[in-house]
């Protein structure tokens, strides 16, 4: 004689899933309205606070600051999504277990970050060799 066992019904939980859920579900609107709440005090504030004189927040003395400063943002950027795809090629080669398919996208993910990295290496020339085509 075989005994099977099923799984219970949904309507059937116990009285603790069922004020569990319940106290989720009570939590919701509140944590709404907190949001909501907060939003609208920062727009508010925005709104009324203080009128400052106008103040100009970026002004370049010359092409040559901008191009610096767009190669040091690119290779901020490159920089920290090179290290991304180093950390996800990390875990996933810690992770795969073995399996070969795991594997590869381990090692595509870290030969892409190592792309990522010459490419920071190589902004500066990069720059340079755009600043001498914009001032021919």
């Amino acid at each position: 004689m075989r005994l099977t066992t099923t799984a219970p019904h949904p309507e059937h939980r116990t009285d603790s899933a069922r004020s569990r859920r319940t106290r989720r579900a009570a939590r919701r609107p509140r944590l709404v309205l907190a949001a909501g709440l907060a939003l609208a005090g920062m727009l508010l504030g925005a709104a009324t606070g203080h009128s400052a004189p106008e103040m100009v927040l970026a002004e370049a003395a010359n092409l040559e600051t901008v191009m610096n400063n767009a190669r040091n943002w690119i290779m901020g950027i490159l920089a920290v999504v090179a290290t991304l795809f180093l950390t996800i090629g990390g875990l996933r080669y810690l992770l795969a277990g073995g399996d070969p398919s795991e594997v590869e996208k381990a090692k595509q993910a870290v030969k892409h970050a190592a792309y990522g990295f010459a490419v920071c290496a190589l902004a500066p020339i990069l720059v340079s060799i755009l600043k001498g085509i914009l001032e021919v």
